[in-house]
Order: structure tokens, then sequence, then C-alpha cells
């Protein structure tokens, strides 16, 4: 990959968005998306980074290795700072920022190479995770359905590495898991639906305790408030029917949490030419 510049490395766009970033430099936004193809998606991810001009963009579902990166749209637009976990056709997360990022790492949280995790600081010691939680196939049984057992296991270990950390951490991505009856289209329908099973949504209560993690789009749209992020792309007309689910998140830890000042469900973008299944997540932070 290229090398680095810095943060405020001047093109004709990327000035206009370095003078937004000084104007309001005392708060950080932080967005969150399963692109399902990087690549492919890249001019929808370019609008959103023209539209809602995040600081820092973590990307679920890249489906790219490393050196095919698409990185010059990005430091077009003045995100300087890439860090990738990729891997071909499937997985795939990455974090652009357009401030400085350090000590990154990739975690194997499903113990078997793939591209699921990576985790950066911030430069005022934040900790941020992004992580890509497997979909666990069609059946929920670990007997009969590998995938599913290993998508327990993931979050296992999450929450193991959860109970144990020790610093202010935002986590955020793809957990494939909608654990709230408010957050599917139906509750009682999805039951014995891989993403809202009793034993998935209990997993995911116990990674939640084990740091004592805060719900940011739940401490902004309580429930039972509809709070969708996923759509499937069977629908014909996946507004009309509304059958979504809140798969995707961002937790905090409970001191950056208290500093979470907005949070956004971008819904339009499931409407964009070739869009994603997932639509992006927002969080507005003073720090």
């Amino acid at each position: 990959m290229p090398p680095e510049r810095g943060p405020f490395h001047v093109r004709p766009f990327a000035r206009r968005q370095r003078d937004r970033y000084i104007a309001r430099r005392m708060t950080l936004s932080i967005a969150s998306w399963n692109i399902n193809s990087v690549r492919f998606r890249i001019d929808a991810v370019e609008r959103f980074l023209r539209e809602e001009s995040p600081d820092i963009l973590c990307l679920q579902e890249t489906k790219v290795i490393d050196g095919d990166f698409p990185a010059a749209p990005f430091r077009a637009l003045g995100y300087e700072h890439l860090v990738i976990n990729g891997q071909r056709m499937h997985h795939g997360v990455a974090i652009i920022s357009r401030v400085p990022l350090s000590a990154d790492d990739r975690l194997d949280w499903q113990a078997n190479g793939e591209a699921r995790h990576v985790g950066v600081r911030l430069e005022n010691g934040l900790r941020l995770e992004n992580v890509y939680v497997p979909a666990g196939g069609d059946v929920p049984d670990r007997e009969l359905n590998p995938k599913f057992g290993q998508k327990l296991d993931f979050l296992e270990r999450m929450t193991a590495w959860s109970a144990a950390l020790d610093v202010p951490t935002l986590l955020v991505g793809d957990f494939n898991v909608a654990p709230l009856e408010s957050d599917v289209w139906n509750h009682k329908a999805l039951l014995d639906v891989v993403s809202h099973t009793p034993i998935e949504v209990e997993a995911l209560a116990r990674l939640q305790t084990a740091h004592g993690w805060v719900d940011l789009g739940r401490r902004f749209y309580p429930a039972p408030q509809r709070l969708h992020t996923w759509w499937s792309y069977r629908a014909k007309d996946w507004a009309l029917s509304d059958r979504g689910r809140r798969l995707d998140h961002m937790w905090a830890s409970p001191a950056i949490a208290d500093r979470a000042v907005a949070h956004r469900v971008c819904e339009p973008c499931r409407s964009w030419l070739k869009p994603s299944d997932h639509v992006p997540l927002v969080t507005e932070f003073d720090l």
C-alpha cells in the first residue's frame, strides 16, 4: 500500500473536508457500515462520506485482499489513514480515518484465520474495535450446522476478551444478532431464525455484561421503538415490506457512552443505487 501522508495533506475536496473537521474538532463522529463489497459499492461509500462526513468509517464485509483495497478514493476525500484486514471474496474489515490511528491489531475470534476484526487506538487513548461476527448459517443447531456453533464460539471468545478490557473502548460492527423483540419486524416469526434465536440473544447478553457495554443505539432510541439496520435483498420493495432486523451495533465502555451526543441510522442509504443490504450507523462524541 502507498505510504500514509499527514492528516491535512490538501487536495481540492479534501481541503473542504479538512476545514469542516477543524471547525468541529471538539467532536468526533464514527460510522460503521457492512458494505458487502467495498469495490462494488465504492460510489455509495464516496457519496456517504460526502454527505455525512464522519471522521472515521468502519467497514465490514469488504471482500477484498489488502493489496487490492481501493485506497485512492478515500484519500482523495481526505481520509489518509487506513487500517485494513482483508480476505479474498469473503469477510474483510477496514477502518478509514481523517484522524491518526495507531496500535492496530487483528484478533482471530473465529480461530481459523478469517479476516473478521481490526482494532486501533486513537490519539486521545480511545480503543476502536471493528468486528464482523459470522452469520451462522440457516439452522440454529450446533450439531446439525457447524457454522452456528462457530458463531456461538466466536461470541464466547469476544466475551472473554471483553472481560479483560481495561481501557475505554468502542466496539462497532455487524454483530449478526438482533437481541430485542423490537429489533426485528416480527419477534414470534423469527424466534427460530438465525440472528434472533434465544441462544444467540443469551450469548450476546453475556458479551454485553462482561464489560458493561452500553448499547448506543438503544440509549438514543429506547425499546420498543423500531430500529432496523438490515433488510433482505429478497424483498421486492424493502421499504414497503419493512421486514428489517437490527444486526449492526455500536457499543461503548460506560465512560465513552456518557460522551455520546447523537446517534443515527442512515436508512435512506438502503435505497441508493447498488445498495448494501445493511445501512450505516453514525455516532457523534463530545471528546
